[in-house]
């Protein structure tokens, strides 16, 4: 029954394709000149070309590629390199795929579809949404949003972060930063966000961090720190305009002297990419080196990449979708990637 009430509602959210032939827009300039140094080359564009013609072929009829979150790390991927609503080669698979986000979107604004989720998949569904209304500025996203955007503000619980159930009770750093990426992106799209909402998520964040280490811990409340998890830290307190802050310099040297998270991997590197980003310099630099020559080899010859011993809990499309995001921070299309 809800699958047949999701799919009335994709008809009713219908967003008009255009030819496959139309150019995407020119990408965002780079916010600095430590950015600037950063470029694709013509063999990581072809890696990213060949991905996007695998994630389009494994797209669902209903327009998806399994709950809200994949399907919202699927979009990200396309649009990340100029692929949006009647834009670009791939605007018609994007225009289903957000149509399959609205018709997901519950009557209190909760975005989860009929695959079930919990609020890290509204989290990452209404983070894409922000960067579709961002780049199209679409009424119908708008209206879909702004209840997502509520329901995260009022969700949010004593200590100033999130946890899995769309409710003010627990929390912890990996849903907590979902919900800070989404709201940084509803803000620069020109949507109303509470100060004190995000003040009080950097709080929370904060009462993460392991000053002897420098990294960040999972909860409040003990636990060791770990790559994915400072990844995430970092990322909230530049989301939240805290570029300057001296647990930033720290974190980063605890993820250079750690290394990768073969747990968390490509939850850890797409949080890595964004952070690293912004700070810029040598730091982003040999990161994006040292990613671009460790992706581009593990790449399939369809097009995806599949490493069942890194998070196997997920499938190949969440870790495509990934790469593609990591190698495509340097396009500048995407508006929460630029500072």
């Amino acid at each position: 029954m809800r699958f047949a009430v999701a799919a009335t509602a994709l008809l009713l959210f219908a967003v008009p394709g255009t030819p496959a032939a139309v150019q995407p827009p020119d990408p965002a300039p780079a916010a600095g000149p430590d950015k600037d140094k950063v470029k694709m080359d013509e063999q990581t564009k072809a890696a990213v070309d060949k991905a996007l013609k695998w994630l389009k072929d494994q797209q669902a009829t209903d327009g998806s590629w399994g709950n809200t979150a994949i399907t919202s790390f699927g979009l990200l991927a396309f649009m990340a390199n100029g692929h949006v609503p009647n834009q670009g080669a791939y605007g018609p698979e994007v225009s289903k795929g957000v149509r399959y986000l609205l018709a997901c979107a519950r009557d209190d604004g909760y975005l989860v579809g009929p695959r079930g989720g919990n609020m890290y998949c509204h989290g990452m569904a209404t983070l894409a949404l922000t960067q579709v209304f961002g780049m199209t500025g679409d009424e119908d996203v708008k209206k879909v949003l702004k209840k997502a955007v509520d329901l995260i503000v009022r969700t949010q619980n004593f200590e100033g972060g999130w946890r899995y159930d769309p409710t003010p009770t627990g929390a912890d750093i990996s849903v907590t930063i979902m919900q800070v990426m989404a709201l940084r992106g509803a803000k620069d799209s020109g949507l109303h966000v509470p100060d004190k909402c995000m003040a009080a998520a950097v709080k929370y964040i904060n009462r993460c961090y392991d000053a002897g280490s420098g990294g960040y811990r999972y909860q409040t409340h003990g636990g060791p720190p770990g790559y994915a998890r400072t990844a995430a830290g970092v990322c909230v307190l530049q989301l939240s305009g805290e570029y300057d802050a001296d647990e930033i310099k720290k974190a980063v040297k605890y993820m250079q002297k750690t290394g990768d998270d073969r747990q968390h991997y490509w939850y850890g590197h797409y949080y890595a990419a964004h952070a690293l980003n912004q700070v810029g310099g040598e730091v982003w630099e040999s990161y994006y080196e040292r990613m671009k020559t460790t992706l581009l080899p593990r790449q399939k010859a369809s097009g995806e990449w599949h490493e069942p011993r890194l998070e196997p809990g997920y499938g190949p499309a969440y870790q495509t979708a990934i790469a593609v995001l990591i190698l495509s921070v340097p396009t500048h299309y995407l508006p929460i990637y630029q500072r």
